[in-house]
């Protein structure tokens, strides 16, 4: 499993989300906040990490979020136009009475 900076992992043990700052040889280093507002940063081995699940999705349904945006944009549009050709009724000229 390769790391990257900015992924975000856990140690397969448990414990506190970290972010990735930068990977090398064997270790990667990590990251996180204590409990008291501290910032850690120490050198992890690979073996004990693994990536948070959220952060390989986040990934994707961030390319599919760029694309639902087009596909909106485009469909706005086409409403907007269907609705300058929409033809209006023309009024009646019946005389009630």
């Amino acid at each position: 499993m390769a790391f990257e900076p900015g992924d975000v992992v856990f140690l397969k043990s448990g414990g506190s989300a970290m972010t990735v700052a930068a990977v090398g040889g064997d270790g990667v280093d990590c990251l996180w906040l204590g409990e008291e507002g501290d910032l850690f940063r120490e050198t992890i081995p690979t073996v004990a990490l693994m990536i948070a699940a959220d952060s390989a999705e986040e990934e994707d349904h961030d390319e599919d979020d760029e694309d639902d945006e087009d596909e909106s944009a485009r469909d706005q549009s086409d409403l907007e136009e269907a609705d300058e050709d929409e033809v209006k009724p023309a009024k009646s000229k019946r005389k009630t009475g």
